[in-house]
């Protein structure tokens, strides 16, 4: 069983899935992958979606 170890403080993790420090609460820095970030959005992917949104319906009514 091989352990991740916490980049803060330094305590070994077993939990494969585990995206929090057990001890100290920090970020193991693991991917949560794209339906992650799509539950946890940050500023860059809400702005990104919003300006194709606005792009689409703009060609949308261009093309009406």
């Amino acid at each position: 069983m091989s352990g991740y170890i916490c980049p803060h403080c330094k305590n070994p993790i077993y939990d494969d899935e585990a995206l929090l420090c057990l001890y100290c609460g920090g970020s193991l820095g693991r991917s949560t992958g794209f339906l992650g970030k799509l539950r946890y959005p940050r500023h860059a992917i809400i702005l990104t979606v919003l300006i194709i949104l606005v792009l689409l319906s703009l060609v949308i009514l261009v093309i009406q």
